[in-house]
């Protein structure tokens, strides 16, 4: 078993740089420090630090380990703080797009948390590829995330709308020569759909602008710089829509799932429940 103080060390060494540095974060003495690294790197049996040079960098194993000594420290974390509340719920661990982040769902989230004092809600934002590995794995217990239609399992699921965008007061030239796009990185759904629709089309595109984030996308749309796609709840005013008359056919249809841990603890399905509800609101009022 792999022992939580070696690896707060380890931790703190690759973090500081140093084993000096180190030992001051985890009130050790540097001699300490590097014999408690000694006795990980003797579990795990290689090396993990490279201590040629000014600084200390983590070898290839020690790149490995350190992914998974981060996630071990932080669920200890997790763990003593649910504990250490008196009549406490748990823990739920909630991925959302970030377009739905934006799209008032933090208020419910904020509404959800201070009707449940006991619990520790951690949620993280993020594109739905990332959401549904993470889901799959355990580092979630409720995801909310974009997939192609028809896919399987779910607590529920709703059509999602989806438009070619491009500026309204700069808009894109795109009947001929290289599509300019805007996206977020590889593996979006949205870029993938994108750059299909277009090789199906026989035309040729280069990405003009990617970005992590769905602000600096609307951003870049806006002023002009491509076109992107996105969903009908992230559309702006400095928007404009392009339709098929356009050159521009709808995209492979995606859907929105909600989808839960086969363990969800009681608290993670109530939340599923005001999630449904917000996201039926939101079908609703689209329609």
């Amino acid at each position: 078993m792999l022992d939580l103080e070696l690896l707060r060390s380890f931790v703190s060494v690759v973090d500081a740089g140093g084993f000096t540095r180190a030992g001051e974060r985890v009130h050790r003495t540097q001699s300490t420090v590097s014999q408690q690294i000694k006795r990980l790197e003797d579990d795990i049996g290689q090396p993990l630090l490279n201590r040629s040079g000014k600084d200390v960098t983590p070898t290839e194993t020690g790149e490995r380990l350190l992914f998974y000594a981060r996630r071990l420290l932080a669920l200890e974390e997790e763990a003593r703080d649910v504990l250490a509340r008196p009549g406490n719920e748990g823990a739920v661990r909630l991925g959302v797009p970030e377009d739905f982040a934006a799209y008032r769902l933090a208020k419910l989230l904020a509404s959800f948390s201070r009707s449940h004092p006991n619990l520790r809600l951690d949620v993280r934002a993020d594109q739905s590829v990332s959401l549904k590995r993470d889901l799959e794995r355990g580092d979630l217990d409720l995801a909310l995330f974009k997939r192609t239609a028809g896919e399987k399992g779910g607590i529920a699921v709703w059509p999602e709308r989806v438009h070619w965008v491009t500026s309204k007061s700069h808009p894109i030239d795109a009947r001929a020569g290289s599509v300019p796009l805007i996206g977020f990185p590889l593996g979006c759904l949205y870029r993938a759909g994108a750059i299909h629709a277009l090789e199906s089309a026989g035309r040729t595109w280069h990405m003009a602008y990617s970005s992590s984030s769905l602000a600096g996308i609307q951003a870049a749309i806006a002023a002009g710089m491509g076109l992107g796609i996105l969903s009908e709840m992230s559309i702006q005013a400095d928007h404009r829509v392009l339709t098929a008359k356009e050159g521009f056919s709808p995209i492979d249809r995606t859907e929105v799932a909600l989808v839960a841990s086969p363990d969800a603890s009681p608290a993670t399905l109530r939340l599923a429940e005001r999630l449904a509800e917000f996201c039926d609101a939101v079908q609703a009022k689209a329609a």
